[in-house]
């Protein structure tokens, strides 16, 4: 594995693969943490770090109101183009373009461990609520498909040349520090689950991953021919996910 970390900040390169690859979220896990914090039909809330939208339109159907906040402009682009329904807006963690106290709740999907601080937690305790929850998303590798060895060669070279990914940070968990004094004690509750992906699906996920993302647009167009050549168009690649939700309430 790369002894460095990849950038957070090159996903826009690769807004439309990231849509395309990017699995949904599963609704049985929203339904269970929407109940233990009683989010009803008629709440505000806030999806932060919201990408293309992937929680996004999960959330839209759930919510009366759901803000989308985003900093990379392709990514808000496409997210805007289609989950036309959310209030998309474009900002950061330590810059949420919100109003003191404006939602019930703030969620933030595969993204938190990218601007995890003091300041963006400071942020987020400022636009929800008294008592407003935190809900964090993530999914976690269990299994991968068997895709032969060159193609397993051609990805670690890639991933090592790139920089490690963000799921290391959330491994280690660093991201919970900055939540301990503003808010209360982190539940969490997960789901286990296969994800079938077709193969141009599968590449276009592993162009969003950020070790690959951020490197230069030649060296991803190669990567991804290099994985069509070794895989068969009609070959179906299954993941086997751990999706994990942690919520917690301001103190």
């Amino acid at each position: 594995m790369a002894d460095r970390e990849a950038p957070p900040d090159a996903f826009g390169r690769t807004a439309r693969e990231y849509e395309l690859g990017r699995p949904p979220w599963p609704e049985e896990l929203l339904d269970r943490v929407s109940a233990q914090l009683e989010l009803g039909q008629e709440a505000a809330v806030l999806d932060l770090g919201a990408g293309t939208g992937k929680l996004t339109r999960s959330l839209v159907p759930r919510f009366a109101r759901v803000i989308a906040v985003e900093p990379d402009p392709a990514m808000l682009g496409v997210l805007e183009e289609i989950v036309r329904e959310a209030d998309a807006r474009p900002g950061s963690g330590e810059a949420i373009p919100a109003e003191d106290g404006e939602v019930d709740a703030v969620f933030s999907a595969e993204a938190f461990h990218w601007f995890a601080s003091d300041e963006s937690v400071a942020e987020i305790a400022r636009v929800l609520r008294p008592r407003g929850a935190l809900v964090l998303l993530w999914n976690i590798g269990i299994d991968d498909d068997d895709l032969g060895p060159e193609a397993e060669a051609v990805i670690g070279e890639m991933v090592e040349r790139g920089g490690a990914p963000g799921i290391g940070r959330v491994l280690r968990g660093d991201w919970r520090r900055p939540l301990e004094e503003r808010f209360e004690q982190l539940h969490e509750t997960e789901v286990e689950r296969e994800v079938a992906a077709r193969r141009d699906e599968w590449i276009a996920n592993m162009l969003s991953v950020s070790s690959i993302a951020h490197q230069p647009e030649e060296d991803r167009d190669a990567f991804a021919e290099r994985l069509r050549h070794l895989i068969p168009a009609d070959r179906m690649v299954v993941r086997r996910l751990r999706t994990v939700a942690y919520w917690t309430r301001l103190v």
